[in-house]
């Protein structure tokens, strides 16, 4: 059997000791991982550099996920996201944006097959976001007019 060729992640976290860790935790995994600590970062990494699937951070009070998601969606309607969140009640709107979640309590073996799995799946079947995303007290929600396509 053929080598699998190494897969690139681009991790998406503003805390830049655990882009540390999982880039070292993934890496054992075979994957090639580059990290962004904001949403300006992570975008002009996805616009020059060839990435496989975005892992992205949710937490409640530090980056806006859900911005994030759907900006990459916008600009790159086919790359797969996965979620990554010690938040156990997601909000809907963000889980329409991602392929996949998984919560961290989840061991890294667990992490990585939903990266496998978002990696295996046909375009077809991955989520492209079409719409806007409106800000309320710095917190954004979902238009109205946003739809799954």
């Amino acid at each position: 059997m053929p080598p699998r060729l190494a897969r690139t992640l681009l991790c998406i976290d503003d805390r830049s000791h655990m882009l540390r860790l999982r880039e070292t935790l993934l890496t054992k995994f075979g994957f090639v991982v580059i990290s962004a600590t904001n949403a300006a970062v992570a975008l002009r990494k996805l616009e020059n550099c060839a990435v496989d699937a975005v892992l992205l951070e949710y937490t409640p009070e530090g980056l806006d996920a859900e911005a994030i998601a759907f900006q990459i969606k916008q600009k790159f309607p086919l790359e797969p996201i996965v979620l990554l969140s010690a938040v156990c009640e997601m909000p809907q709107r963000i889980l329409w944006l991602v392929d996949e979640y998984v919560m961290k309590s989840e061991s890294i073996d667990g992490l990585v097959k939903a990266i496998e799995r978002v990696l295996a799946a046909p375009a077809e079947v991955r989520k492209p976001c079409v719409g806007r995303v409106i800000a309320f007290n710095g917190q954004s929600t979902r238009g109205a007019d946003v739809k799954r396509a």
